[in-house]
Formats: structure tokens, sequence, C-alpha cells
């Protein structure tokens, strides 16, 4: 705290962005810093979170207002800019032929992207095994950390990739992704527009789980509550995804989202320090 009360004076800031964390919104307006709040989905209602938020000056959601859970308070979302779906990737999105013959993949065969990050403990690896068991003329191929008990049989169609610089080019690749419910996955499968299974992790205040449970009710994803413990699901799942209206998911990535959390802050800035 005293780090960056030090550096608060030394850059005398128009506005301090804080990233989710309740403790330092008030910490800035203690310091009479105005702050602006990134939004976060989950359970937040709690005195702390609430409190947080009144402290700032403006709030900033990274995702569409669609994703607005129900029962936030009208003050929060009156205070809320919703930049739209914000994505980070930049590269080009290819075809699905172009694609699979840039990561030399069948032109064929069923093709199922499981995709996570680096924010939890990776995709739980055996009800990987039961689908690639149930499916078998289809490639699963597995992005990222996984998650291993120890017991799984390797299958010849279930394909563990690891961290890969192309995952617009899988994620364009695939007939269906699996993925969790993370900001960034959530609108790069968007951006890319592919049928979509979603498979929340644990975070605190169960983020992922409310994300995914708003992604459900648009029609964006089919919601997997927990990894299913048997073959028989895994069709239904995949083909319950390809049946959904495509431009529930694609409409929630914006490609102006960047530039308009900017202009936010730039004409928040402005008029706080005008009057």
């Amino acid at each position: 705290m005293r780090t960056i009360l030090d550096h608060l004076d030394a850059v005398d800031p128009a506005l301090f962005v804080v990233d989710v964390s309740a403790e330092i919104a008030l910490l800035a307006r203690i310091a009479s810093v105005p702050a602006i709040g990134i939004r976060m989905h989950g359970n937040r209602g709690d005195a702390a979170h609430l409190a947080g938020y009144r402290a700032c000056v403006g709030l900033l959601a990274p995702f569409d207002e669609a994703l607005e859970q129900p029962e936030t308070p009208d003050w929060i979302r009156a205070m809320t800019h919703y930049a739209g779906g914000l994505c980070t990737a930049q590269d080009r999105v290819p075809g699905k032929a172009e694609a699979r013959a840039m990561l030399g993949l069948s032109p064929d065969r069923e093709i199922v992207v499981v995709l996570t990050g680096g924010g939890g403990a990776g995709t739980p690896y055996a009800p990987l095994t039961m689908a690639a068991r149930a499916l078998p003329e289809t490639d699963w191929l597995v992005l990222g950390p996984v998650q291993r008990e120890g017991h799984e049989t390797d299958f010849g169609n279930l394909h563990l990739r690891g961290w890969v610089s192309t995952i617009t080019a899988h994620i364009a690749a695939a007939d269906v992704v699996v993925a969790s419910s993370g900001d960034t996955i959530v609108h790069e499968i968007a951006r890319v527009g592919r049928p979509y299974v979603c498979a929340p992790e644990w975070r605190y205040f169960d983020e992922q789980m409310r994300k995914a449970e708003r992604l459900a009710e648009l029609g964006a994803a089919i919601l997997v509550p927990s990894w299913p413990g048997a073959s028989t699901p895994w069709r239904g799942l995949l083909d319950a995804a390809k049946a959904l209206d495509p431009t529930a998911l694609a409409s929630l990535h914006t490609p102006t989202a960047a530039a308009s959390a900017a202009d936010y802050l730039n004409r928040l800035a402005t008029d706080l320090w005008t009057r």
C-alpha cells in the first residue's frame, strides 16, 4: 500500500484504473485519487465489493451488456461503461479449410478443440479420455495445461498440444470448441465464431460459473456445470452446440471494444478535471 501511495504521489494521475481489487479502490478513495473499477462476473454483492464499487468514479466492463447478471443493482449498471467483448487477439481469422491446412489437420474428420489458459490447474484429462473413447472418429486437440489423475488411458485420437501460438487458427479449424469461461477465451471463441461447449473452472465468487450461466441463457454456449464422468453425454453435447444460433455468440465480440474503453477513460478524465 505504501508503494502504491508513493507512486500515486509521484505521477499525480488523472485516473487510477483498478483491476478488480476492492481494497485498492478504497485506498484510492482515501488518497483522493479518482479510480475506475474493472467489472467481473460472479457473486459480488458482499459489503466489500459494493464498497469498492461505490468508492470509484466509474466502472468499466470488458464485456457486452447482454452478459450482465440480472440481479446487478441499477446503480452499478448506471456507473458501468460496457466496452463490449474485449479480445486481445489481432491476427487474421482464417476459414476452416485454410486453418486445417495451416495446422496440418485432416480436412474431413470432425475436430474438437479443448482450450484452457493458465488461470487454473488445467483441463481435467480423465473426462477427455472418456470423450475420445466415445467418439473415435473425432480428433480431440487439447491446448493449454491438463490436470492428470494418473490412471487415465491414452487414445490415439486425443492429442495434447500444450501451449501454442496459433490459438486463432486452432479455433477456426474446429467444428466445436470446449473451453472454460474466462473473459479472454470467451471472446476469442466469439471472435472466430465456433460452436461452444462451456465448462467453467472454479473461481472465487463463482466468477466463471455465473458468466457461463449467462452464455447459456443467451443461447451462446452449451453449459456443462461439471465434466461428464461417462462416455454417453459427449455426442449429445457436441450436437447441441452445433445446433445453436452462431450469431448469439458472435454478437458478444466487439472489434472496437479496446477503443471504446480507452475513449471512456479519456472522456471521464477530461470531464472530471475540467469540472
